[in-house]
């Protein structure tokens, strides 16, 4: 089955791939390589803001991180020519969590993003990752997540 046809399949339609917000590039092809950069949660209401452990429980933070991860495929898909299955697999996942200094469950938050991918991907969705707190983040949102992917 295709990427796109999983996707669909999952009730999933990718956006349009988000323009930058700053001085720089939504992603970098380098060989087989794509880095892409900082994608922001977003929805049908706008961004999807607030702080983890104040205004903002694990279940919306792991929402927010899964509309990142739907970003970096929209990015994926535009690095790709549009064909996203030259995905050969998700190499790693860099992700900022807006949180209280007392609150510790970034990694469960990241998860949302994490599942999604292999739950979409399969096995070529499993990835290295990073999940840090932030005392904020651009806009206000929630989560940011980069990535770098493999492709063919």
């Amino acid at each position: 089955m295709s990427i796109e046809a999983k996707l669909k399949e999952l009730g999933v339609t990718l956006p349009d791939a988000p323009a930058p917000a700053a001085n720089y590039v939504p992603y970098v092809v380098a060989g087989d390589m794509v880095y892409i950069s900082g994608q922001i949660p977003s929805d049908e209401n706008g961004l999807i803001t607030g702080i983890l452990g104040k205004d903002m429980d694990v279940e919306a933070g792991q929402a927010a991180a899964k509309r990142c991860a739907i970003a970096l495929l929209a990015q994926l898909k535009a690095a790709c020519g549009g064909d996203l299955d030259r995905l050969v697999r998700v190499v790693k996942l860099g992700a900022f969590v807006s949180s209280t200094a007392d609150f510790t469950q970034q990694p469960q938050v990241v998860n949302g993003a994490s599942d999604f991918l292999v739950e979409a991907l399969g096995e070529i969705g499993r990835h290295a990752r990073s999940a840090v707190s932030a005392p904020s983040l651009p806009l206000g949102v929630a989560v940011e997540i980069d990535g770098v992917f493999q492709i063919k």
